[in-house]
């Protein structure tokens, strides 16, 4: 793996800011994540952000194909050349922000669910997260590396500070584990924050089944939307434009106590409370 300072330098590229490029510098590392993730001669991964290839190169030599998607067309001249110096040829890149990537269709065209793997920039986390929950159903895991403090808060549990609306999201429909923390000095341009690796694995049969997943999310995001507030005045002053009077027989249905904070429900009362609710409100329609 050549060094991704004298790479640059030879493209004449700067690490762009904006999009949060940080580029992995340490080979073994970069190994040790692929390794630890699991990853068999017959998987199809779809990786989030190439870069320089760092994790391409390494995925690729055990994966049966990889497909890098990359929106900085710069860096893409670049790994074409550096997979061909690796003589790689189970790479497809793919030049499109992930944002704008169809997921369930490149997933519905392989017999094998895809792993999705990449170092994400932290300014679009919580969007490709959500990409990915929505897509969930035809994806096998997903192994990501975020900020070391984003990751502490998907990996947290009911009743801390860092508990919030997109832990409860994840946690609804998968298990979430840490596999690798990386250090900020094995990065060039060097981050502010270490980072964290996590294995987010989708659960194929779940215990708490929302009647109306979306609908799920809806009330998670009104019941944080005020998270110092309690439950019952979060929910009733969001944009699920119920009254208060909704909000607590909701709550009541559901077995949970309206003065609670939705920091400390756990996932199963947030679906209990969702299906109450959507009950409720359909009634009164």
């Amino acid at each position: 793996m050549t060094s991704p300072r004298v790479l640059l330098a030879a493209w004449n590229i700067r690490a762009k800011k904006q999009l949060g490029q940080n580029f992995l510098i340490d080979p073994s590392t970069a190994s040790m994540i692929v390794a630890r993730a699991g990853i068999l001669a017959d998987d199809v991964v779809l990786e989030i952000g190439a870069g320089l290839g760092a994790l391409t190169i390494p995925l690729a030599r055990i994966a049966k194909k990889v497909f890098a998607v990359e929106k900085d067309r710069q860096l893409l001249q670049l790994l074409k050349t550096e997979l061909r110096v690796h003589n790689i040829s189970n790479v497809i890149l793919i030049d499109k922000n992930i944002l704008r990537f169809n997921i369930n269709e490149f997933a519905l065209q392989y017999s094998r669910k895809p792993v999705v793997m990449g170092n994400l920039p932290y300014s679009i986390s919580s969007q490709i997260l959500v990409q990915l929950i929505s897509s969930r159903d035809n994806l096998n895991r997903a192994v990501l590396m975020f900020q070391k403090e984003l990751a502490g808060r998907l990996a947290s549990r009911a009743g801390g500070k860092k508990y919030g609306r997109l832990t409860v999201m994840l946690r609804y429909c998968a298990d979430i584990k840490s596999i690798a923390r990386i250090d900020a000095d094995l990065f060039f341009p060097k981050p502010k924050v270490d980072s964290e690796v996590l294995e987010i694995q989708f659960k194929k049969k779940q215990r708490d089944i929302a009647k109306d997943e979306n609908f799920l999310f809806k009330v998670i995001k009104a019941a944080f939307g005020r998270r110092r507030k309690t439950l019952k005045n979060s929910l009733a002053g969001s944009e699920l434009e119920i009254s208060a009077a909704t909000a607590l027989a909701a709550l009541d249905l559901a077995g949970v106590d309206p003065s609670r904070r939705a920091e400390t429900l756990e996932v199963s009362e947030f679906v209990a409370l969702s299906n109450a609710l959507a009950e409720i409100v359909g009634n009164n329609r």
